[in-house]
Formats: C-alpha cells, sequence, structure tokens
C-alpha cells in the first residue's frame, strides 16, 4: 500500500496488535538500488514482525534487495505481482507479471537463494484474459518450484487495460471461492487471502477455507479493527486496548519522531481513522487536519484533539 503503510503507520498498528504481520509499502528495487537505501529500508525495533514488500522483474536485482532486507532484520521478503498502475506495468512490476509465471519463478529463486528469511508472494487471480483458474493454475504451479510456499492472493483480478489502479480494488469482483479451490488444489502451501475483508468475523469465516487473512484498506481507514486480532484470531488471553489509550500510547513515538524534524502530520495522518464512527471521531481528525500541518506543530495538536473525544466519554 504505497504511500500509507510507512514506518509510522506500522508503528502505530503494532500498539494495536503484537501478532500481527506488518508489510511494508511496496518499494521497487531501483529504489533501493540507486536510490535512499536507508531511507526506503529504515523501521522501528518494535514493528516485529515486519515484511518488506517488494516491486521488481530482475532476478539478480531482487536477491541484492532481499540481502539488503536481511541485513536490515526484516522477517520476511514479499514480492508484489498484484499492483496494477501503469507506472509499474512500464516497468514490468506488479500484476502484469502474472503473464509471465516462468519470468516470476525465476524471481523467487534468486530471492530465497539469496537470503535464509522467508520469501513470499503476492498475486491476483489473474488479469485481463488471462483470468482461468487453469492460468491460475498453472501460475502458483510454475512459481512453488522455486522453493516458494506462501502465496498471497487478492481475490480479484486486475484489468491492465481500461481500469485505473483506484477501480482495480473495487470493480473487478471479488472471487472468494477460487482462493479456496486453489487451497484445495494445492493443500501443502500456505494460501493466505486478501481483498474487501472487513471485519475479524469475515476473517474467521474465511480462515475455515485458507491459512491466513491479510487486511490492507480496511485496516488502514478503520485501524481499531487490529485491536481483537490477537484475542480473536491469535487466541491470546490479554485485555484488549481502548482506543484512547492506544492514541496515548503513541505520543512518546510521536514525540521522539519530531525531535527528529519529522513533520507531525507525517506521523499523524495513520491515526485519523482510530475514532472512526465514535462520538467526537469527526471532531478529532478535523482538528488534526486543520493544525497538524502546520510549521511547528507539535503533540499538543494530539492532546487537544483527544479532549475532543474525552468530552463525549
Amino acid at each position: 500500500m504505497m504511500d500509507w503503510t510507512d514506518k509510522h503507520c506500522r508503528m502505530f498498528h503494532r500498539i494495536l496488535s503484537k501478532n500481527s504481520v506488518l508489510y511494508s509499502e511496496m518499494v521497487t528495487s531501483g529504489a533501493l538500488i540507486f536510490g535512499d537505501k536507508h531511507r526506503h529500508l529504515a523501521y522501528n525495533e518494535g514493528e516485529h514482525p515486519v515484511a518488506l514488500q517488494l516491486g521488481g522483474s530482475d532476478p539478480a536485482d531482487l536477491a541484492k534487495c532481499a540481502r539488503m532486507a536481511q541485513e536490515y532484520g526484516y522477517d520476511e521478503v514479499n514480492l508484489n505481482v498484484g499492483c496494477p498502475s501503469d507506472r509499474v506495468q512500464n516497468n514490468m512490476i506488479g500484476a502484469c507479471l502474472m503473464e509471465y509465471p516462468e519470468k516470476v519463478r525465476d524471481c523467487m529463486s534468486a530471492m530465497l537463494d539469496a537470503v535464509t528469511i522467508p520469501v513470499t508472494i503476492k498475486h491476483r487471480l489473474g488479469i485481463d484474459d488471462l483470468d482461468s483458474d487453469e492460468h491460475l493454475h498453472h501460475f502458483v504451479d510454475t512459481v512453488k518450484r522455486s522453493g516458494c510456499t506462501t502465496f498471497i492472493v487478492h481475490a480479484r483480478k486486475a484489468v491492465l487495460q481500461g481500469l485505473s489502479p483506484k477501480q482495480n480494488r473495487d470493480v473487478p469482483p471479488l472471487q472468494y471461492e477460487r482462493v479456496y479451490q486453489l487451497k484445495q488444489a494445492f493443500p501443502e502451501l500456505e494460501i493466505i487471502l486478501n481483498g474487501g475483508v472487513k471485519t475479524l468475523q469475515e476473517s474467521q469465516s474465511h480462515l475455515e477455507h485458507i491459512d491466513g487473512v491479510m487486511m490492507g484498506r480496511e485496516a488502514y481507514q478503520n485501524p481499531y479493527i487490529l485491536a481483537d486480532v490477537d484475542r480473536s484470531i491469535y487466541g491470546a488471553d490479554q485485555a484488549v486496548i481502548k482506543r484512547l489509550e492506544a492514541v496515548e500510547a503513541y505520543l512518546p513515538y510521536i514525540e521522539e519522531q519530531l525531535k527528529q524534524d519529522v513533520y507531525l502530520n507525517h506521523i499523524s495522518r495513520h491515526i485519523l481513522g482510530i475514532f472512526h464512527g465514535m462520538p467526537g471521531g469527526k471532531q478529532f481528525r478535523r482538528l488534526i487536519s486543520e493544525q497538524a500541518y502546520k510549521r511547528g506543530a507539535g503533540v499538543d495538536v494530539i492532546q487537544q484533539a483527544l479532549t475532543k473525544i474525552k468530552e463525549f466519554s
């Protein structure tokens, strides 16, 4: 989720759930090899378990980037074969690679040979006219020969000719049954379902058929959904953190980042949805949105916004 799940976002999500695996934004191999490596790879130690998601199609480059991820201490490397944007298509990155399963296999093989941490893949059901179960199963069967055992499947196809990236997140219909059938066809693989999951009840229903569930937009827009993950999904015997407590627990991190000259709005944007649907939630969001971008804005902006919530409690 480019421009969304940065290290500030992940640190807040980790306060809500100790067990969920957190994924980075997609980082292209070129950005790591030719750009500011540390800026893209830096994270907070408190984020573990955390995975780095890569975009690329050159086996040697991806192997080099996987080694960087391992050296930085990431717990997993994931190859994105699902992003439908024009920019990544032009560079042979993302969903367009589903047309070339052998190339993807070679990329995964190179990454697996380069590191000892898990290397996983995230992909769609298909692209454009390559959308049959036959093609999907051929893709998975080809890629698994690399040694990859974990496949995260966005349960809709990507329409690369005719739909925008935004439309590709909603317009192609979700087909959860096809992901279930993929698990039945490849019982030896770990199959994780992604796409349109909005509640933990839905997650539990899917887990009767597959091995895991990945949440993206819902977890970002309504992050408090993560607060009950440890108890209801992982079986942890612990109290569920309250919304107000979660934001207050985040304040020391905000203060630390501000001292490193990080702008408040780069951090605060990730907490705007924490009071989603709650009394005072709109006022909380409005105050932060209006004040956090200003020069010199500090943690007092968040504290003032919290008073809007406390007025309703």
